[in-house]
């Protein structure tokens, strides 16, 4: 994937990167090497799927590798606004007029969201609409599959 702009990293989003590639470097992808070469003292190769297992495996460390070293080649960090509107890195409680209780999101970029955990993007079509909006407001978008969202702004943090 190629991205023209940086990548949106809080500074905790960085530093578990940094983690995960050091990880991946000094403890997964020799992990790796020592079962490529378990697989390869078995024998044949043509036929051995512990050797087959651990290329997959090492592909795919590979590919992890390249990507973290692509976002920390080209990162900014998520600054907090302090003007009361709505932007990445804020946490925002909505309440959908077509639900009971207010949610909570927090507005992450791309690299970090996590739905299920409150953290969605501010490339999502929710996260586009809040994005430069200020508790009272209210907002309308329309979901990925068409449906029709309205939500007032409860508070933004």
């Amino acid at each position: 994937m190629i991205q023209n702009q940086p990548f949106e990293l809080t500074t905790r989003g960085k530093n578990d990167l940094e983690k995960e590639i050091k990880e991946l470097r000094e403890v997964t992808r020799i992990e790796n090497i020592k079962a490529l070469q378990d697989a390869r003292a078995q024998g044949d190769l043509s036929e051995n799927a512990d050797y087959d297992a651990a290329r997959d495996a090492q592909g795919k460390i590979n590919a992890r590798i390249t990507r973290i070293e692509a976002i920390l080649k080209n990162y900014v960090i998520i600054t907090k606004d302090k003007s009361g509107l709505i932007g990445t890195g804020s946490t925002v409680e909505v309440k959908f007029s077509d639900a009971d209780e207010s949610e909570k999101y927090r507005i992450m970029g791309p690299l970090q969201t996590d739905p299920l955990s409150g953290k969605i993007s501010n490339k999502s079509p929710l996260g586009k609409a809040l994005i430069g909006k200020k508790a009272g407001q209210n907002v309308e978008y329309k979901s990925e599959t068409g449906q029709e969202f309205k939500a007032e702004i409860i508070e933004v943090k």
